[in-house]
């Protein structure tokens, strides 16, 4: 049995995803290949609530190809593309069933992107020196971490630049380096499938979404998402909304409540992670900086924040994530944590439970079906209870800006097809 694992989003899943299933499933040479995505579930890499619930999600993966949809812990879904892709490939070959990998690229070959992670040493004195200069020079994280790499391999007559500015070719490096440090006998087969650049992204998409503001009436939702996401992926979207499954985030509204509490935080919020180099510093200036109309309630898509708030220095991605790990309650200790503790089961359809009986005989880790099930296991086991409080904290605040109870996702029960 062929088993296909996937790193992803699905924030909101689209055509591209879709291809990406189809497409692995053909390279294989076996239709009837199982496909597991891990998706993010309640906040996104960066660094802010998912568009959509990961339950809708999941309905929309399930219906348009995936077989089992396992999910990312806010610890590893809201973090940097390194961090992010190990714990994806941690979560996924932790089941035990894993055959091969798939994910998209959008500039350079494989043999480039692979001769790339081959190359890169991140441990390395070489590469820790290079990043330090970088920083020095008042670079941000990333395109002081970009410039470490270049510096730090040799590929000659190869566009090195384009890779390390492509952010799914960026992800496709930290996937392959994940797999070089879990995968040491190369045991899992990996397939790298261009990005078809006629496919609208998830960034086009949720603009779409948010350009439907404030009234997200389903007549215009679906004028202007039709022809950018499977069928079925927007009609379980557009079926969960009218029908009040959920409603769709104001982002805005969420920034500048999150913006209040940091004002009025009665202890040191650089204990938070994401929060050094005084990032926690410059947002207490930026709230006291603050005045009438920079943070409109419009903003929708948050284009008047980041124009308030980015900086050389900062990204906002950056800024996103310090501000979700300060609201969730995540200390600078929980993200050394470098393997997810548990596998958490969003969905399923009927050949995905056959592959969940399997999983349960293969893998070393407590799967979790049900909220309720990780209670008994927080009692012995503390980095699982860390993780997991954390993700209910993180959906929580989700939950909220969905619409919807806080405490929704304790009882949430996996999505069968």
């Amino acid at each position: 049995m062929r088993v296909i694992g996937i790193v992803a989003e699905f924030n909101p899943f689209h055509q591209g995803h879709e291809n990406l299933i189809a497409r692995a499933r053909e390279i294989v040479n076996d239709p009837r290949a199982i496909v597991m995505p891990v998706i993010s579930e309640s906040f996104v890499q960066r660094g802010l609530p998912a568009i959509i619930p990961a339950d809708v999600r999941t309905r929309q993966a399930l219906r348009c190809g995936a077989d089992v949809v396992l999910g990312l812990p806010f610890t590893y879904s809201c973090a940097p593309s390194a961090r992010f892709a190990l714990g994806g490939i941690a979560t996924l070959l932790s089941t035990g069933v894993i055959t091969d990998i798939a994910f998209g690229y959008d500039a350079g070959t494989p043999e480039l992107l692979k001769d790339l992670a081959d190359q890169i040493n991140e441990d390395s004195a070489g590469f820790k020196e290079n990043l330090k200069n970088a920083l020095a020079e008042g670079l941000s994280y990333p395109a002081a971490r970009a410039s470490a790499i270049k510096a730090s391999v040799s590929c000659e007559g190869e566009d090195i630049d384009t890779v390390l500015k492509s952010p799914n070719s960026i992800l496709a490096l930290e996937y392959l380096a994940a797999l070089k440090k879990i995968d040491k006998l190369h045991r899992v087969n990996v397939i790298m499938i261009p990005r078809d650049q006629s496919l609208e992204s998830a960034t086009s998409v949720r603009k779409k979404i948010s350009g439907c503001a404030p009234s997200y009436s389903q007549a215009e939702l679906f004028k202007s998402l039709e022809g950018t996401m499977p069928d079925k992926s927007l009609a379980s979207m557009l079926a969960s909304y009218s029908s009040g499954g959920f409603a769709f985030p104001d982002m805005a509204a969420y920034i500048r409540r999150a913006l209040m509490h940091i004002s009025g935080a009665q202890r040191d919020i650089g204990s938070y992670a994401y929060m050094g180099d005084d990032l926690d510093g410059y947002l207490k200036n930026l709230v006291s900086d603050l005045r009438p109309g920079d943070l409109p309630k419009d903003d929708y898509s948050l284009e008047a924040f980041a124009k308030k708030a980015e900086t050389k220095r900062f990204t906002m991605t950056r800024i996103y994530r310090a501000i979700a790990s300060f609201e969730a309650g995540q200390d600078k200790e929980l993200v050394k944590l470098n393997h997810p503790p548990y596998i958490r089961v969003l969905g399923f359809n009927r050949e995905g439970r056959y592959c969940l009986k399997i999983i349960g005989k293969c893998t070393k880790l407590p799967v979790i079906s049900n909220p309720s099930d990780a209670l008994e296991l927080c009692s012995s086991d503390e980095n699982l209870k860390n993780v997991f409080e954390l993700e209910m904290r993180a959906s929580a605040i989700a939950n909220e800006l969905y619409g919807r109870d806080i405490a929704y996702s304790w009882s949430a029960k996996p999505v069968m097809l």
